[in-house]
């Protein structure tokens, strides 16, 4: 969350500069300064979940070396999982925590002829941004160890997406359904790279255990109990 919080910072440095080395009296460049501040903004989030892998990776040779059995006690999926997850919720507590406050008032939404949907279709898209990053960790994570470019090339270009997606709000089909279309396709990507199956799929649903078949042998010599 930490690593999140600082790329925003670095983001917002940069569009909070250009904003004041331009016209500030040109909307149109406004708005698409604001648009080079939210692909800043993605690149930004990419680069640092990128710096944040090669930090695990330095912590994770080094539980390795001090354990008992020379193997870490926390496996790579697991970093990714609780680093997507991470990066998601303080994303999402960014995204919301304005229209939370907003909400409180005074003012009704839609008194002026907008959305009277805006903050359920608000809330929805924070759920998406939230397990999106949660999915973008896992793939991001495995394609960073396998070295697998591409997923790398991918995982950046739907962030860059999603996030240009929102600029057409307040139309919100547009929007919110090819976001969740992504955020499906990257769950059913992210649950294979993970290590998931139609046969563990089948097993959930099915709710029943196999039976462990394999034979355990015993020695029957045993080491005396010494006094």
């Amino acid at each position: 969350a930490f690593f999140w919080l600082v790329s925003l910072l670095l983001a917002s440095l940069i569009w909070f500069i250009s904003v004041h080395l331009s016209d500030q009296e040109d909307a149109k460049l406004q708005y698409g300064l604001l648009v080079f501040g939210a692909a800043i903004s993605v690149l930004l989030q990419e680069a640092f979940r990128f710096a944040y892998f090669k930090l695990l990776k330095k912590a994770d040779e080094g539980l390795a070396t001090i354990s008992e059995d020379g193997r870490s006690p926390i496996s790579l999926k697991q970093m990714a999982y609780v680093s997507g997850l991470s990066f998601g919720i303080i994303s999402g507590v960014f995204s919301v925590i304005n229209i939370l406050a907003d909400s409180i008032g005074p003012g009704v939404v839609g008194i002026h002829g907008d959305s009277p949907y805006y903050f359920i279709t608000s809330a929805f898209l924070t759920m998406a941004v939230v397990l999106l990053h949660t999915f973008w960790g896992v793939i991001f994570f495995d394609a960073c160890e396998k070295r697998r470019y591409w997923c790398l090339g991918l995982v950046v270009a739907s962030h860059l997406v999603t996030s240009g997606l929102t600029f057409l709000n307040p139309w919100y089909e547009a929007s919110l359904v090819p976001i969740y279309i992504i955020t499906v396709c990257m769950g059913i990507w992210a649950f294979f790279t993970a290590g998931g199956s139609f046969r563990n799929i089948l097993k959930c649903l099915s709710c029943k255990q196999e039976d462990d078949s394999r034979v355990m042998m015993y020695s029957a010599l045993q080491v005396p109990f010494e006094d």
